[in-house]
């Protein structure tokens, strides 16, 4: 007597387990006849129909073609695969019941209604396809910014442009002022990725490059871009010099820019080191001076980011200054356009070499470089 209260007992505390899941559960026989369903799939499935093919209690006259419970049977281990029923996605787990004989007897299956899982899925893939599509479109709009190499008989310009992501911070550009006059800059702006590629567009587009003064230019960005009200963390830092192509004067300032561009020739190495504060909202009134230099005949500037002497190694050493400088020293005597880029070249495979990787991808920030050959 007191075994059947207890074998009844759980029984019923069995059933109502099941019948308390939200997921739906049944079980199905070795001939594949369901021998008992919870209370979800049958509110579910509007019906509980007990001695019913597993098949057809889904609507299908023929069994599944992928068979799990079949194969619980058959191995003895839980299968899992992803069902529609009644325009729902399930994902099912079916696995083997055994007797005390340990004999398989039944499987029971436990099915979980997944559809607002594959709908957040889907929309979450949408929207990175679209992100992917917009990425793709702010990479062509700031390669497009980009100036093209130059080469005259005054002047030869050539780069390196290779930003961490699809897009990046750093910036540079080359242009001509007037008949006399030629502006280069470049740019490291706070942060990477899409934002920090917007602020280089405001700088392509802010930068005045009808002044002679290059003090004046960053004072004139400066002010536009509080105007603009960004956000107090962003800034930029950026180096502009002004090359006189008659008599080789260089006007430069520097806005904050951490790595001091340089000019060597045969017998010459001056580092262009001035102070100055970061395009940003940090300062009402920010003093920039414009310095002087002179070029001669086979000078040439070599401006860079911080991202080439920062490059590290598998051993978290530094790549440095010194081994960056070491090898731009190299490209004494340059003589052309062609010149500027074989040495650019060299040294990002001097850099790629140090790091032990094959390209540039595992870069954790962007990495810029140019030369300026005057002639």
């Amino acid at each position: 007597m007191l075994f059947n209260s207890v074998q009844n007992f759980s029984q019923n505390f069995v059933s109502d387990i099941l019948d308390g899941m939200y997921d739906w559960v049944r079980v199905i026989d070795r001939d594949k006849n369901i021998i008992l369903m919870n209370k979800a799939m049958c509110e579910g499935l509007g019906k509980c129909q007990i001695g019913k093919k597993c098949n057809e209690l889904i609507g299908r006259t023929e069994p599944c073609e992928i068979c799990i419970s079949r194969d619980a049977v058959f191995d003895g281990k839980s299968h899992e695969k992803q069902e529609i029923i009644n325009g729902r996605i399930f994902s099912v787990m079916s696995s083997p019941v055994k007797n005390k004989n340990n004999e398989i007897v039944a499987v029971v299956e436990v099915l979980r209604d997944v559809t607002h899982i594959h709908i957040l899925h889907n929309k979450i893939m949408e929207q990175n396809e679209r992100l992917r599509k917009d990425l793709v479109m702010s990479e062509k709009i700031q390669l497009s910014l980009l100036p093209k190499e130059y080469d005259d008989e005054k002047i030869s310009f050539s780069y390196i442009f290779h930003p961490c992501g699809r897009v990046g911070g750093d910036f540079l550009d080359f242009f001509r002022i007037d008949e006399n006059h030629i502006g280069v800059y470049i740019a490291d702006v706070q942060g990477h990725g899409v934002p920090a590629s917007m602020l280089t567009v405001f700088l392509k587009s802010s930068l005045n490059k009808k002044l002679l003064s290059p003090a004046e230019a960053l004072r004139q960005l400066f002010n536009d871009f509080n105007q603009n009200e960004f956000d107090t963390q962003l800034y930029i830092t950026v180096f502009y010099a002004i090359i006189n192509t008659q008599t080789g004067t260089v006007t430069y300032s520097n806005a904050g820019l951490n790595v001091a561009p340089v000019i060597f020739g045969q017998d010459r190495f001056e580092i262009l080191r001035t102070p100055g504060i970061p395009i940003s909202c940090w300062l009402e009134h920010p003093e920039y001076v414009d310095k002087e230099t002179h070029l001669s005949k086979g000078d040439i500037i070599f401006l860079y980011t911080d991202g080439l002497p920062e490059f590290k190694n598998p051993a978290g050493e530094q790549f440095g200054e010194d081994r960056l400088l070491n090898i731009v020293f190299g490209s004494r005597g340059a003589r052309s356009q062609e010149c500027l880029k074989n040495h650019l070249s060299r040294l990002l495979d001097s850099v790629t070499h140090f790091a032990g990787a094959e390209n540039l991808s595992e870069a954790h920030d962007d990495i810029t470089a140019a030369m300026l050959l005057f002639k």
